[in-house]
């Protein structure tokens, strides 16, 4: 068993255990393996051991990647900050989108994407913390936000993502998702929607984010190992 795949067997025992462990028993977390500024091989090796969803933070460091496994059928997830002039290549080659904050850059993604390709699938990133240098809409703007973007075609709203402050304490972290639980639950109710996903918590506070709700966690760090500081994994 290679490294990584040992990793990827490590993090799957930590998702079992706390989702038996929580009361009431919660839905299936799918695990999003965070593969920005990780060669192609590294990716094969978690592929080989089951891995099929990878998180990329970079449209051109990701396009050579998609391209060059295209033959493995992966589901790709665009997880970083997400600029204008970089939405076509996301719209034209990933599956997902975690962290749509602006209505403009969801209106791209609309317009770009192929009418072929099934829709577009997206989160938006709200900043629960409130932290100046964090992204993400602010709970006061998400109601806005959520009923523009669900009416876009070619994009299917899935739910909302968060990156909350980095914290030793354990019921301040676990607030922020619980917080960005209840949006979402919020929401639905108050328009009519289905959003089911919760994209929230990584490698060091997994545990937590399930506690609260997580459907998709996403982890770089404990499957692939240290890369330089960056918030999103």
């Amino acid at each position: 068993m290679t490294g990584i795949a040992a990793n990827l067997q490590t993090v799957r025992a930590r998702i079992a255990r706390e989702v038996q462990a929580v009361e009431p028993p919660v839905q299936a977390v799918s695990l999003l393996a965070v593969s920005k500024t990780f060669p192609v091989e590294a990716i094969r090796e978690a592929a080989a051991a089951g891995q099929r969803a990878f998180g990329e933070s970079y449209v051109q460091e990701a396009a050579p990647k998609i391209e060059a496994l295209g033959e493995l059928g992966l589901e790709w997830h665009f997880i970083g900050p997400l600029q204008a002039n970089k939405t076509r290549g996301v719209a034209a080659a990933f599956q997902w989108v975690h962290g749509v904050e602006r209505l403009r850059i969801a209106q791209r993604l609309s317009e770009q994407r192929d009418v072929h390709l099934p829709p577009l699938q997206v989160c938006l990133q709200v900043n629960v913390s409130g932290e100046q240098s964090k992204s993400g809409v602010t709970p006061e703007e998400l109601p806005e936000l959520v009923q523009a973007v669900a009416a876009l075609p070619r994009l299917q709203l899935r739910g909302l993502m968060t990156i909350p402050e980095a914290s030793d304490d354990d019921a301040l972290v676990r607030s922020r998702f619980a917080r960005l639980r209840a949006l979402r639950d919020e929401l639905n109710q108050r328009f009519g929607l289905e959003m089911d996903t919760l994209s929230m918590g990584m490698s060091g506070d997994l545990e937590l984010a399930i506690a609260e709700g997580a459907t998709i966690v996403r982890v770089g760090t404990a499957i692939f190992g240290n890369r330089e500081a960056d918030p999103a994994a």
